[in-house]
């Protein structure tokens, strides 16, 4: 019950201190973000910890498969090996990007 009212104390906080900002400050903050997400050296990295998260998915998948076998619900087997697939079908992701 603690944490709910911290984490509630801290959004209206943080409401409040964001109405008191305004859209200017929206504005500014948005287009750092903005900057930054389009940093090369920012998507590259966003894009290696994809690839690597995909890649560790799909060996925890083969590990968890061989010491279980068919006791591996259907529906997580269809979405880690979608995973695996994706990360196998080349350099290119499912938004166009190459992790260059």
């Amino acid at each position: 019950m603690r944490y709910k009212v911290t984490f509630v104390v801290g959004l209206a906080l943080g409401y409040v201190l964001g109405t008191r900002a305004g859209r200017e400050r929206y504005e500014q903050l948005r287009k750092s973000a903005r900057g930054i997400a389009q940093n090369p050296a920012v998507r590259n990295a966003a894009e290696s910890a994809g690839q690597t998260g995909r890649e560790l998915a799909g060996k925890a998948f083969a590990a968890v498969s061989d010491k279980v076998g068919d006791a591996v619900p259907a529906s997580l087997s269809g979405r880690v090996r979608g995973l695996r697939d994706r990360a196998g079908a080349g350099p290119e992701d499912e938004w166009g990007t190459s992790n260059t």
